[in-house]
């Protein structure tokens, strides 16, 4: 993949497959109109600007696993690969 560098407090995600199979065995029907809630940190940008000129620190870094709203994110192809591109602010939780 490209070295992408995002702006600002923005994010680069890589979306997670999501699961097909319930933990009871039960097939989930294709769901591949749907975007995915959740992904992988591939790139964070450097923070939003404050005010009084110094930035923000991001609270996510590269590797980190998310949730985010589901119509936030703007999807893209780079080499081949579909990734996501987010303001850190739409991110609702980061999975442990």
């Amino acid at each position: 993949m490209a070295n992408l560098v995002p702006m600002a407090d923005r994010l680069v995600v890589k979306p997670l497959p999501k699961e097909t199979t319930t933990a009871s065995g039960i097939v989930l029907p294709n769901s591949g109109n749907e975007k995915p809630e959740e992904g992988e940190v591939v790139a964070v940008g450097p923070g939003r600007m404050k005010e009084d000129g110094s930035r923000a620190t991001m609270d996510l870094k590269v590797g980190d696993k998310v949730i985010f709203k589901k119509y936030a994110p703007d999807e893209f192809e780079i080499d081949g690969e579909k990734v996501l591109v987010l303001s850190e602010s739409d991110v609702l939780a980061k999975i442990a």
